[in-house]
């Protein structure tokens, strides 16, 4: 049986500085106690918003113009802070406008742009990667793994009920990303990746410290299910596309990604 690596989103134990500026958030509650990663509602509110749009713009969306068709005020107020949590919505983060950039240019990698996001914002998403993401294609998932990977990370913090909670929404997102399939039981389904989500898992390792070989066999590349060959062939296509400036020779690669984050 082939064992793969530990699934590993940064290169050091603490994100380094440049992560967290760009909007990495490593020491939140998560979003996932009560929310999934919402595909449907951040669709919506990009398919509200103009490409150009402010903070406020996507928060006016939710709770004035009421996008996501929501019944009260309290429960659009409460959609808007939820999906900021996960999604910042706001563009002065580097990390928000590199994601909705690639989002407008890249409908078939949506569904992988938005976990590899939301896995940088929220810890407990993050958590349940490994058993979720080691599963050979077909394989069922188990609940058990995901649940010793909460306590884990979480202690005693959560009672039974939230636990529960969270293994819920999370077993969802990683539906709604298309890593799960099934509803009472699920299997694990093998994604493609797209060019445009490369990048933005290139930036993310390039961000928490990944440098030369090892950016293509970070964990935010095995969320693509992208062996480190399959990572360098679309990062060379997202070359071409003039998304990043790249050179590859042997183990040393030259990576710039002005081109992204301007």
């Amino acid at each position: 049986m082939r064992v793969l690596p530990i699934i590993r989103f940064s290169a050091a134990a603490d994100l380094p500085q440049s992560a967290l500026k760009a909007g990495f958030r490593p020491d939140a509650k998560g979003t996932h106690s009560s929310r999934t990663i919402m595909l449907e509602d951040l669709a919506a509110v990009f398919g509200a918003t103009r490409a150009d749009a402010q903070r406020r713009d996507y928060v006016a969306a939710i709770t004035e113009s009421n996008c996501l068709g929501k019944p009260t005020a309290s429960t659009r107020r409460l959609s808007a802070q939820r999906l900021s949590e996960l999604y910042m919505l706001d563009p002065s983060l580097p990390l928000f406008r590199v994601f909705r950039r690639l989002w407008d240019q890249d409908e078939e990698g949506r569904k992988l742009l938005a976990i590899l996001l939301a896995i940088a914002r929220d810890p407990l998403l993050a958590a349940t990667a490994e058993p979720v993401i080691s599963l050979p294609e077909g394989a069922e998932y188990q609940r058990d793994a995901s649940r010793h990977a909460l306590k884990l990370l979480c202690g005693e913090r959560f009672n039974d009920s939230i636990l529960d909670k969270v293994l819920r929404n999370t077993a969802s997102s990683w539906t709604q990303s298309g890593h799960l399939q099934g509803r009472t039981f699920k299997k694990r389904c093998a994604v493609d990746a797209t060019a445009h989500a490369a990048v933005f898992a290139l930036y993310l390792s390039y961000l928490t410290g990944f440098r030369g070989a090892q950016l293509f066999s970070s964990g935010w590349f095995r969320v693509l299910d992208c062996t480190p060959g399959h990572a360098q062939n679309l990062a060379l296509e997202a070359k071409r596309l003039s998304l990043i400036d790249l050179r590859i020779a042997g183990d040393v690669v030259d990576l710039k990604l002005e081109r992204l984050a301007a």
